[in-house]
């Protein structure tokens, strides 16, 4: 029988929080997502949605008896994807182990940009001050995370140089990277696979005309795609400021991308901070009326995969 394989939504929002009643039915949190593989919990990216996250972790475990062993996954080190780190509790108990896996930024370590995001006078304790264990390490286009038991430490592979230890472990957990080059300074795209399912999250990406086409064969035959659509076509070509170039696409882009790589299902992700839930229920209206099993991505909403 397969384990269970959950994507839940913590942060969904672009940019900058945006709290408030127009925007309570979608959510307001920058990203953060929370994936639940058998006993695995990994987390992608630490919008101030992993504020919320770390609260109902804390309430289901008792960190003393039940220590947390979770691995967080950076897309990129822009500050909506990196704010809530924190505040995230479960870095404030001891017995916390987090393996913290990203991509360097403009050739800062992880470590290092995670450092200067704590430093005072602008926050009050640093990032060596917290007292959980924290493993920080690099990653780079190729390398393959594999999860292959309840309590190890996640191995970093390569996917064709250790193809054999990976085919030997087929249906356990892994997490492949892609580096895309379309969003200011880059951005990680993840592929988790586990017992022959798998979830792509593509956040902070543009896509290009014909679809982008790196992203579908990277995403190709997934159960579930969390693509970015941060801007309508009249916003990304003709606002007052244009977005194209900014690293963001359209909803369209989504949708094109999701039917070239025949994903099952396709999440509109990283909404854009000036457009409430009526603007994002009418965004969705029209996505689902070109591609069904098409929705937007809300705060709360767990998918089963």
């Amino acid at each position: 029988m397969a384990e269970p394989f959950t994507v839940t939504f913590w942060g969904v929002r672009g940019s900058y929080p945006t709290p408030g009643p127009q925007t309570a039915r979608v959510g307001g949190n920058t990203p953060c997502v929370h994936v639940r593989a058998g006993k695995h919990n990994l987390i992608f990216d630490a919008g101030t949605g992993i504020i919320g996250l770390g609260r109902k972790l804390a309430a289901e475990y008792k960190p003393e008896l039940n220590p947390f062993q979770l691995t967080l996954f950076f897309t990129h080190t822009h500050h909506d994807h990196t704010q809530g780190f924190p505040f995230f509790i479960p870095a404030r108990f001891q017995l916390t182990t987090l393996y913290i896996f990203g991509p360097k930024s403009l050739n800062e370590d992880l470590a290092r940009v995670l450092s200067l995001s704590m430093l005072p006078p602008v926050f009050p304790i640093t990032v060596e001050e917290l007292p959980c264990k924290r493993v920080v390490r690099n990653l780079i286009e190729g390398e393959v995370i594999l999860f292959d038991g309840d309590e190890r430490e996640p191995q970093v592979l390569w996917s064709q140089r250790d193809a054999g230890t990976l085919a030997e472990n087929s249906g356990a957990l892994c997490v492949q990277v892609m580096k895309s080059s379309a969003h200011p300074q880059g951005v990680f795209i993840y592929r988790v696979n586990f017992q022959g399912r798998s979830f792509v999250f593509a956040t902070d990406v543009e896509s290009y005309v014909g679809s982008y086409q790196r992203l579908v064969k990277f995403a190709a035959g997934a159960d579930l795609l969390a693509h970015d659509a941060q801007y309508t076509d009249a916003l990304y070509l003709h606002a007052p400021v244009p977005r194209q170039g900014w690293g963001h696409s359209t909803w369209r882009m989504a949708v094109e991308t999701a039917n070239a790589a025949n994903v099952k299902q396709l999440a509109l992700y990283h909404h854009e901070p000036e457009h409430d839930d009526a603007m994002l229920e009418e965004i969705e209206k029209r996505a689902q009326a070109a591609r069904p099993n098409t929705f937007m991505a809300r705060e709360g909403m767990t998918i089963e995969l």
